[in-house]
């Protein structure tokens, strides 16, 4: 255990009333929790800790509480809505330590289940993503006004998200009833001085990337920076947020779509479309850097058939540049005599397009003269390697040199089980894909392995030729991957076809059809022409530590097939966690100048894993930098002082890699100096008793006071107001709409309904749809059938739409209504909904706080609902009896199902047969002059008597 940590306990335990700890990224929040957990004793009273949204957290604050105790017996479980409410009582009682889910507990606070007296506090792990309207906030605030003496404890390290809106960390005390707020940044003296008074040995190497990738990134910041302004234009968005380095990360999205969305119904096409494209954008920066040269092709041949219709981004001045440096990463073309075709179409590419009529003539020329020279033009290929790649391997090899000069090979060390070196290198990497792919790298070779994604690259062109070439009419070419002039176009499309680009794409069907028939033995591996990277491997090396050895460049390494020659075999799995481990390959197809690797790890840093602890790394390749790993790394070697442990950092030179690293350190650095200044001005009023006023304070300050009391009125006497009673279905507390019908006031009874949301009345019974929820109900069906049962239990049945307070109040915006009405549009089917069902009422409403004062009106005038008779609605009986069923009452349900299926029976005259006859019996000896005057015609009465005279055939 680090010794800030304790420092961090011992605040939070001066407050017996709680706080909030906000942490940075990486410090090791769950080892924290843990050591806070392991202080619990059976005498305080059980211990809730609200489930995160993530399970990865969960699992390492159990794992670590095995890791720091082994003798530790209170490992939680969690308390899940599988267990019967008398066992989760029992649990309450238990004194234990729990992991639960905010729906239960609030359900279980709500019906009296748990004995409050008993929960000594409630930890929370998540609090930067809480809100007034959260559950986790309704469930606090009742805890608080049950049991005073409880404490709340609630944890954050997501800085940045603590310092979104506007004083947010404020806010989130308030309704956490909560008076001290507990920083712990990186720059914090405790957490420096620990961390940086033994550091691990770090190896900073920059690695060049190839011209093509320069080129590539540079294209792409020209695009966005192109995008940025065209969103400046609008004055609709704060124009400091609309920077390119703010634009290379996630929260970039959420602040746009923020300051947008309570306007989004006015904005233009172009806008949105803007707002798509910057995501785009990040993305294949992103990319770029992650992934292999053959599969950021083909992600950019599937962008530029899924968004070539509407993306902006495309039609920018430098994004040709994109699209024309990733083809020549992977492959050029060559005339059969060997001369280079030359570039016309990249001046072409650069011209604005013409009128229809010059663009028709260019096709009927291009046809010309595409047939004559298409034979003569082959593809080279060139399958640029990731720089990264080379370097990662020259350190590998380099490791196991050191090792044996220095005499200790990993045999040894894992015979002598010595923790100091355990020989283990660990290659952290951002997503599995990577790990998978660089692994292969060092199991196979680079060669092999781009070969590979080559070969499923021209496989993918010949299947999607042979897909299209199946259907006679290609309408939507979405979908189908890379089509890149394989289907016919539109003529907006065709401007910018060329003869080059026709031969271009005949040469990758040719070289696909010839690699089908080969078979997998007899692939060659393709040349590797010199493209001006070849001294990529020899990137600039900065020594961290100054006792550390300075690395030499392994420059005379063959570029040939490398193969593992370790004999160290074994997969550790852990939590659904299988770590990768290089296997030894046959030794007969290894390369006679491979040098041997040391034992590698490979690690996703998506996965968010204990790694470090699990495995005890002594050398650590971070191949895709993150500030958090890094900090985990720096929390390691400050646990393990006597551990040797060396650290290589890859980063591409001038890169947006590096750029992005340097930002998100400044981002967070920027947010903690703003928690810091918000905390020296934060005024938190306090009642009698010391505790922290909550949000609920002013509804209930506005409830207890009538509005207009006037002295005329007995003296100004305020009248006994009853309390406003909700029946609430149990899947509805996933929303935030019962935390504000509390506030308001009114008495929530959680139950399960099989018929409509919230029961406002005896009569009264509201279905509410969000705008999501309310287009995937139409889609399947689901809204026809919840008002139909609604419609058949109670007399007012109403459909509540509710929209986002922070979004747009408005349906559809302008862009999307049609002139011509669709039966697909939104606005057609709810009529034919209301149409259907005449006794339907629907409500619109702005916000959660607006439905809240609209159910307060509909319940003005009105009885309170009985919970016992709402639970039983829709529920048939041992019996097969519903009660309260107004159809099945008067008639036979099932018969008039079977009824309104017979042939000339419509909705029109169903009702008219069923009150001129009782059963279906007498229906069936009705007269046809009795039928056509129940039917409204002959022909609907002839039809239906030929069905029923109708004689059954018989099987000879």
């Amino acid at each position: 255990m680090v010794q800030f940590h304790e420092h961090v306990i011992t605040e939070l335990l001066e407050d017996i009333n709680g706080g909030l700890v906000v942490l940075s990224s990486g410090l090791s929040l769950s080892k924290l929790v843990s050591s806070l957990l392991l202080l619990h004793t059976h005498s305080e009273g059980t211990l809730l800790i609200l489930s995160p949204s993530s399970a990865t957290l969960r699992s390492r604050i159990t794992f670590n509480l095995k890791t720091l105790n082994p003798q530790f017996t209170q490992i939680p479980s969690e308390i899940t809505a599988e267990l019967p409410a008398h066992h989760r009582h029992s649990l309450y009682s238990s004194g234990n330590i729990f992991f639960i889910t905010p729906r239960i507990l609030i359900v279980d606070l709500l019906t009296n289940k748990i004995p409050t007296s008993m929960i000594s506090g409630i930890i929370i792990l998540n609090a930067h993503s809480l809100s007034e309207t959260s559950t986790e906030a309704f469930i606090i605030r009742i805890y608080r006004s049950l049991n005073r003496g409880g404490y709340v404890r609630a944890f954050s390290d997501k800085p940045h998200a603590m310092v979104s809106g506007f004083a947010k960390a404020e806010r989130t005390m308030k309704f956490l009833h909560v008076r001290r707020l507990h920083l712990w940044p990186r720059f914090q003296v405790y957490v420096s001085q620990e961390l940086e008074r033994d550091p691990p040995e770090v190896v900073d190497i920059r690695v060049p990337m190839s011209r093509y990738m320069v080129g590539i990134q540079k294209a792409i910041v020209e695009v966005m920076d192109a995008c940025l302004k065209e969103m400046r234009k609008t004055n609709k968005v704060d124009v400091e947020d609309l920077t390119v380095e703010n634009g290379l990360f996630k929260s970039f999205d959420e602040i746009v779509r923020r300051q947008l969305d309570p306007i989004w119904h006015t904005l233009g096409k172009k806008t949105k479309q803007l707002v798509s494209d910057l995501k785009t954008l990040r993305k294949l920066l992103d990319y770029l850097v992650r992934y292999d040269a053959v599969t950021y092709l083909k992600y950019l041949d599937t962008l530029r058939v899924s968004e070539s219709f509407r993306s902006v981004w495309l039609f920018a001045e430098a994004s040709y540049k994109v699209f024309d440096f990733a083809k020549k990463r992977v492959y050029h073309l060559v005339r059969s005599d060997g001369t280079k075709v030359s570039e016309v179409n990249k001046s072409a590419k650069n011209k604005k397009r013409k009128v229809k009529e010059d663009n028709k003539d260019s096709e009927e020329a291009d046809d010309g003269t595409s047939s004559s020279s298409n034979a003569g033009l082959v593809l080279e290929e060139v399958l640029e390697e990731a720089p990264k790649w080379k370097v990662l391997r020259e350190i590998l090899e380099e490791i196991e040199e050191e090792r044996q000069r220095q005499g200790r090979l990993t045999e040894e060390l894992l015979a002598e089980g010595k923790d100091t070196d355990n020989g283990i290198v660990l290659v952290a990497c951002k997503d599995e894909r990577s790990c998978l792919q660089i692994e292969e790298c060092i199991f196979k070779s680079p060669q092999k392995v781009m070969s590979e994604e080559w070969k499923k690259y021209l496989l993918s062109k010949v299947q999607l030729r042979d897909i299209v070439h199946k259907k006679k009419k290609p309408k939507d070419p979405k979908g189908f991957g890379i089509l890149d002039g394989v289907t016919p176009i539109a003529p907006a499309q065709n401007a910018e076809t060329s003869s080059i680009s026709k031969q271009e794409h005949d040469a990758l069907l040719a070289a696909a059809s010839g690699l089908r028939g080969l078979a997998e033995n007899d692939f060659e591996d393709p040349p590797q022409p010199d493209l001006g990277g070849r001294g990529r491997g020899k990137g600039k090396r900065k020594v961290g530590n100054k006792k550390g050895p300075v690395i030499n460049d392994v420059s005379e390494v063959q570029s040939g097939s490398r193969e593992a020659s370790t004999s160290y075999k074994a997969e550790t799995s852990v939590d659904n966690m299988v770590l990768r481990k290089h296997k030894n390959p046959d030794t007969t197809t290894a390369n006679a100048n491979a040098k041997p690797l040391p034992p590698v790890q490979f690690y996703a840093l998506e996965s968010d894993q204990p790694i470090l602890d699990i495995l005890k790394p002594s050398i650590v390749i971070v191949y895709h930098p993150d500030v958090a790993f890094v900090r985990e790394i720096e929390v390691y070697k400050a646990e393990n002082p006597s551990k040797k442990l060396k650290v290589y950092f890859l980063f591409y030179e001038d890169s947006t890699e590096v750029q992005k690293f340097e930002a998100s350190i400044r981002r967070e650095n920027g947010a903690f100096e703003s928690l810091i200044r918000q905390k020296s001005m934060m005024m938190i009023p306090v009642d009698q008793g010391g505790h922290c006023l909550g949000m609920n304070s002013t509804f209930e300050s506005d409830l207890s006071t009538s509005q207009n009391s006037m002295t005329r009125r007995a003296g100004g006497r305020k009248e006994v107001d009853k309390e406003m009673q909700v029946i609430v279905d149990m899947r509805e507390f996933m929303s935030s709409l019962p935390n504000v019908l509390h506030q308001k006031g009114m008495r929530i009874i959680p139950v399960t309904l099989e018929v409509g949301d919230y029961i406002l009345s005896p009569l009264i019974c509201v279905e509410r749809k969000s705008i999501q929820d309310l287009f995937m109900s139409f889609t399947s069906g689901r809204l026809y059938h919840q008002v139909e049962t609604m419609v058949r239990y109670y007399r007012i049945p109403v459909l509540l739409i509710e929209f986002s307070q922070d979004k747009s109040f408005s349906f559809q915006s302008a862009s999307d209504i049609g002139d011509d009405v669709t039966p697909n549009n939104i606005i057609s089917k709810l009529s034919l909904l209301a149409l259907h069902f005449p006794r339907l009422r629907i409500i619109w409403s702005r916000s959660l706080h607006a439905t809240a004062e609209i159910f307060a009106a509909l319940k003005a005038n009105q009885d309170e609902p009985d919970e016992t008779k709402a639970m039983r609605v829709g529920v048939p009986s041992e019996e097969g009896i519903v009660e309260n069923d107004v159809r099945a009452e008067n008639y036979n349900t099932s018969a008039v199902e079977f009824l309104r299926r017979l042939p000339g029976v419509t909705d029109s005259n169903y009702r008219a047969i069923m009150d001129g006859c009782k059963s279906l019996a007498e229906l069936a000896l009705l007269p046809l002059e009795k039928l056509a005057e129940l039917m409204g015609g002959h022909k609907a009465a002839r039809t239906l008597r030929e069905f029923l005279d109708a004689k059954y055939p018989t099987l000879l």
